[in-house]
């Protein structure tokens, strides 16, 4: 069975700044000494991506060696990579350009500003058969929002709490304002060209959803489903745990289409799962495992953290015949004892500052990465 494991890539886009958490701007410098890194239109954050693989360890490996080798980097300018989705104690008001010649850069900033000046983390999972793909983009959507509430880590932003858990999703423009639930390739491709010829979208790119499809010649050549909804999350055992739940969930998709395809297991048309899918996302966004959703197969209300459960005993099965049973601990933990927005909510509804938490973040992702060195050494 190990043979139906699909490949998984992430795209992680940091932020970096100084050892009290507030947002420096230095990845043109970066990305002329780094070649594992890309600008970001912002100069403040910037993106790396791993090569995509089957096997669990070896993500591993390829999540945190690019952060090591940043962190080597950064060291020596007295400057840190920093936690969180936001400009937490960042300037929100002007746009800080990595590339000034960049035309792309130009219309982002124009249209959008910073609202876009975010850090997440895109899962990638290979898929070549069109039709379970695009039956995979239809059931992720439908579940994005339990994903974000797993990673939320941004309820920050400019030296204050916003009031939500994923202040990032709030923020960011989502666009075209409107994507539907595609039927199949050909209503992608179709979709996709009017977009563009509406002037909707500005490229092949510009669409800026919770999960998309995603290729090397897209929308015509696709392989792989994008998950792009969650925040950054700086503890990779967490993320891996995140990706094998979504991974688990496609391999039960490929296993049983009528049970888990929205078209052949929901009573609601496309259009209202849409609608459903992008409302849960904003809920997930201002509470996360707090919110009560609404579930696709029923419409009923139920509470992020019985729908998350459900999901991981529905798994359980497969995932001890992968040998993927402990890989999705750290969701259990989350369950209990909350995701990152939620536990800084806490403590700053205590007293304790933004810049502390900040600070503690910094030290937590040091000390991963250092167990991390001393692990390896060890072999």
């Amino acid at each position: 069975m190990t043979n139906c494991m699909l490949l998984k890539g992430f795209e992680v886009e940091l932020f970096t700044g100084t050892f009290a958490g507030e947002n420096v701007g230095i990845a043109s410098a970066i990305t002329k000494e780094l070649s594992d890194f890309v600008k970001e239109p912002d100069q403040r954050n910037l993106e790396y991506i791993t090569v995509p693989d089957q096997r669990y360890a070896v993500l591993k490996h390829a999540l945190l060696l690019p952060r090591l080798k940043l962190r080597k980097w950064l060291d020596c300018k007295e400057l840190t990579i920093l936690p969180g989705s936001t400009l937490s104690l960042g300037n929100t008001e002007d746009f800080e350009r990595s590339d000034i010649k960049n035309c792309y850069h130009s219309f982002i900033e124009k249209n959008y500003g910073t609202k876009v000046v975010t850090a997440s983390i895109h899962i990638n999972l290979g898929i070549e058969s069109l039709s379970l793909l695009f039956s995979a983009l239809r059931l992720v959507r439908c579940e994005a929002s339990l994903f974000l509430a797993l990673s939320a880590s941004s309820p920050f932003l400019g030296g204050n709490a916003t009031g939500a858990h994923s202040q990032r999703w709030i923020q960011f423009p989502k666009t075209p304002s409107n994507v539907p639930m595609f039927v199949d390739h050909a209503h992608y491709v179709t979709w996709v060209e009017d977009q563009l010829s509406q002037g909707n979208m500005q490229n092949e790119r510009h669409l800026w959803t919770s999960v998309r499809p995603n290729g090397p010649e897209r929308p015509h050549v696709l392989n792989r489903l994008e998950l792009r909804i969650c925040d950054l999350v700086c503890n990779v055992d967490l993320l891996l745990a995140i990706t094998a739940l979504l991974e688990l969930r496609i391999i039960n998709l490929k296993n049983n289409i009528k049970k888990y395809d929205p078209v052949e297991a929901s009573s609601k048309t496309l259009k209202e799962l849409a609608l459903l899918a992008d409302e849960n996302d904003l809920l997930a966004a201002k509470s996360s495992l707090d919110a009560n959703l609404f579930h696709w197969q029923t419409g009923k209300q139920i509470n992020c953290r019985d729908w998350i459960n459900e999901l991981l005993l529905e798994a359980a099965p497969l995932a001890k015949e992968l040998g993927m049973f402990e890989l999705l601990q750290p969701i259990e933990s989350i369950l209990t004892k909350g995701n990152q927005s939620m536990i800084w909510l806490n403590s700053y509804s205590k007293g304790v500052s933004i810049q502390s938490l900040l600070q503690k973040g910094i030290y937590e992702m040091e000390r991963e990465e250092t167990n991390f060195i001393q692990l390896k050494s060890s072999y």
